[in-house]
């Protein structure tokens, strides 16, 4: 979960809003606005599926993702965001400039909170001074309309003289380095471009705006400086300005008064190449600037229905219309990012796709990615192909990428993880040759900055198997800290390149599966853990920091819990990140069967992974959490993980504006959720789902490429909830006990049928119908199989 600041791309106009449709009725399910306070951080404005231009009103409260319903103010509407990046534009209608407020401070409106309506392609807000501000999207190009208020006495259909729109050469949280800006009066265009810092990662990106204006004639424009504005000149050069003295400036244009009802509409192209190609951009896209605005919204919803278009639901009698929703708009949330900027990629020059705004793999491989995979598998070929062309091109996988900027790695190389779960899923169009070179790299070369690629402490993990507390690192240099957690991603990073070295046939798999063992050297049998208060949790051994010597370091097993401190790459660094060690011992994804016997058996393991979660400690607003949720399948009591995501959805996952438990991190949150009410939830890197029966009474899924459905459903339905433990199961009509299924379900359209009761069953429990673990593998026909 990176802490992303609202990085506002300076010089777009507005924002957009995302859009999402399966069929017909289920795009009236979707709202952009559940987890838009509270610190869920979405992006609520107008988007295409992976779209780049994405406008939306910022706000001066929880501006993450630029806009907010927690009541703060409206600072402008910008076009480029990343979950939360913009540049922005405000107008007014003082009769002149002279009134206008062109800072952030003077400019700053409140907003009708009843005004705001958000669906799929459309964003609308109206501010409390009557402004109105309509805006929808298509690929590179952000469209707003503007209506201006009447004044006078209310009702006598008066308008104000002289309506201007300002451009603001900034970014939400500042960043901006320097910016130009130029306005040509005649033909009522405004370009301009900027340099600024990536929200969470090393370096600057520039980007480019063309702003086109109609319904009014343009009387004037000119720049402002500071809150002073003038006519002359038309073009501007601004630096960011003396140390804390930051220089806010941009450019205007006044208007004709409009006749009342009628509007003015800006139509903003960007681009990360040049202003031309913005120019162009916008042009090609939106020919007709103002009568394409429906059009444009229309084209947005049609786009999101054909992404949604393979899930199918059957609610089922009394199903709240709630429920649907937080569905829909989870799901619509995972494909709002990674951003398709292929075309505008000014760094190397290729014939692959570029998507950027992975941000961050840490987050998304564990639900997002697989979730595309099934739904999208196209787009999920063209993202890895983008991640494998960036190592072909920059020397390095990316972790977490943004504005064509590297962003901070948090754990290990889990893009590994995504190439993996590719492969094993039969994701096409892939080079595994190349893929596997790049997942080497990983694995064996550390980079001078592993703070923003690769590994850290490759030579320590090479000699002793696990990455040392406090280790002597002189090969590359990086936060040094989360040994505990580094130790525990690299070791299944490691599994997840044996798998596929494995399968193309390397001989130098068997060294990495040697090293998905690895975690096992730092759990120290004897580590027992205290509450703050000083209660005993009553459990011993966990992981611990070690150091170069073979000596225990320690750390507080709940510390950087959610009973104690946060822990980030910044913010009280730890041996952990952003999760404790209690959270982490849960992270062995490749050999839970290992783990269990390791903590003392199936009951043992049970009686933790409730203490974790009925105690505080678990964290559900953060992604290392995700697995847990659904851990007791390997103990066999899958019957407790259904309990365990009835216990979390919908008490914090809903359908409400505070609706998620914690940052939606570029869907993980969405995609978690959407898992968990369709019945499934994936490991990923391997071909697992773990079954839980779903919310509905059934769900279709229709591969888009196999064109073959596979379908879960329920007999025995509640909607009350009373009936939610599987007492039997079949697949395609015949008994089916384990309680895993794999990636075949999917692409051969099976049928899982679930008969529900109101208490946990002996289903799914058995030694052989639990799911796959390497301690577990047996060798058949010289391959490796569960």
């Amino acid at each position: 979960m990176p802490s992303t600041k609202a990085l506002v791309s300076g010089l777009s106009l507005l924002l957009q809003i995302p859009t999402t449709q399966a069929t017909a009725t289920d795009i009236n399910h979707i709202n952009p606005l559940i987890g838009s306070t509270a610190g869920g951080n979405v992006f609520t404005g107008a988007s295409l599926p992976y779209g780049l231009a994405k406008p939306v009103a910022d706000v001066d409260g929880q501006n993450t993702g630029g806009f907010s319903t927690d009541g703060s103010n409206v600072t402008g509407f910008s076009s480029l965001h990343d979950s939360g990046t913009g540049g922005e534009s405000f107008p007014c209608e003082d009769g002149g400039i002279a009134e206008c407020g062109f800072t952030k401070e003077r400019r700053k409106r409140g907003y009708k909170l009843d005004s705001v309506k958000a669906e799929p392609g459309f964003f609308g807000i109206e501010l409390v001074d009557g402004f109105k501000v309509d805006m929808t999207a298509a690929r590179r190009t952000a469209v707003y309309r503007f209506s201006f208020p009447s004044s006078g006495a209310e009702g006598d259909g008066a308008v104000s003289t002289d309506p201007v729109i300002s451009i603001d050469l900034t970014d939400l949280w500042e960043s901006r380095q320097n910016a130009s800006i130029s306005v040509d009066v005649k033909n009522g265009r405004v370009k301009g471009n900027g340099t600024f810092l990536p929200s969470f990662g090393a370096g600057s990106y520039q980007t480019y705006f063309c702003a086109d204006f109609v319904g009014a004639r343009v009387k004037d424009g000119g720049i402002w400086v500071n809150d002073r504005a003038g006519s002359e000149p038309k073009e501007l050069f601004v630096t960011r300005g003396f140390n804390n003295f930051y220089l806010q400036a941009g450019g205007w244009m006044s208007f004709e008064q409009p006749d009342e009802g009628d509007t003015i509409t800006a139509r903003v192209g960007v681009s990360f190449i040049s202003t031309e190609q913005a120019c162009s951009n916008g042009e090609s896209e939106v020919p007709n600037i103002e009568g394409d605005f429906d059009k444009l919204r229309d084209e947005a919803k049609k786009a999101w229905g054909e992404r949604l278009s393979p899930i199918k639901v059957t609610p089922g009698n009394g199903v709240s219309d709630d429920m649907l929703s937080a569905f829909w708009s989870g799901i619509y949330r995972t494909m709002l990012s990674p951003q398709d900027m292929t075309g505008e990629n000014p760094l190397w020059e290729s014939d692959e796709p570029y998507f950027d705004s992975f941000y961050c793999i840490w987050d998304a491989f564990r639900a997002q990615h697989p979730f595309l995979t099934i739904v999208d598998p196209q787009a999920q070929s063209r993202m890895v192909r983008s991640l494998i062309d960036t190592y072909k091109h920059e020397g390095w996988l990316p972790d977490c990428r943004m504005s064509l900027c590297k962003g901070w790695t948090q754990g290990g190389s889990n893009a590994d993880v995504v190439l993996a779960d590719a492969y094993v899923k039969n994701i096409t169009g892939i080079d595994w040759e190349l893929a596997y070179k790049a997942m080497v790299n990983d694995a064996e070369n550390e980079p001078l900055e592993w703070s923003y690629e690769g590994r850290g402490g490759l030579q320590s993990w090479k000699s002793l198997n696990y990455i040392p507390f406090l280790d002597f690192d002189y090969l590359g240099f990086g936060t040094n800290s989360r040994s505990i957690s580094r130790t525990v991603e690299y070791a299944y990073n490691d599994y997840c390149l044996s798998v596929v070295g494995q399968g193309i046939g390397k001989d130098d798999h068997t060294k990495y599966l040697s090293r998905a063992g690895n975690w096992r050297n730092i759990y120290k049998e004897d580590q027992t853990s205290f509450l703050e208060n000083g209660t005993d949790t009553g459990f011993t051994g966990f992981f611990q920091p070690k150091y170069m010597n073979g000596t225990w370091g320690f750390q507080d097993p709940i510390a950087c819990s959610a009973l104690a401190s946060w822990c980030s790459l910044t913010s009280n660094p730890s041996e952990t990140f952003e999760s404790s060690i209690w959270e982490y011992l849960f992270y062995v994804p490749h050999d839970m069967a290992n783990l269990i016997e390791l903590v003392g058996g199936p009951d043992t393991f049970v009686k933790r992974l409730d203490y974790f979660h009925n105690s505080g400690l678990a964290d559900i607003g953060n992604e290392p959490v995700f697995l847990t949720v659904y851990e007791y399948h390997y103990a066999g009591r899958p019957a407790l993980s259904t309990k365990r995501a009835h216990n979390y959805i919908p008490r914090t996952f809903n359908a409400s504006n505070n609706g998620l438990p914690g940052n939606d991190d570029s869907g993980a949150m969405g995609s978690f959720l959407a898992w968990s009410l369709m019945g499934l939830f994936p490991n990923p890197g391997q071909s697992v789902y773990l079954i839980s029966p779903p919310f509905f009474e059934a769900v279709e899924i229709t591969h888009p490429e196999t064109n073959k459905t596979a379908t879960i459903r329920n007999i025995n339905f509640d909607s009350s909830y009373e009936k939610i433990f599987v007492q039997s199961a079949t697949l395609n009509g015949k008994p089916y006990t384990k309680n895993w299924i794999d990636h075949a379900f999917f692409t051969e359209g099976m049928t899982l049928e679930l008969t529900l009761g109101e208490a946990e069953s002996d289903w799914g429990t058995r030694k052989e119908d639990l799911p796959p673990s390497l301690s577990d593998t047996v060798v058949q026909n010289g391959m490796r199989r569960a």
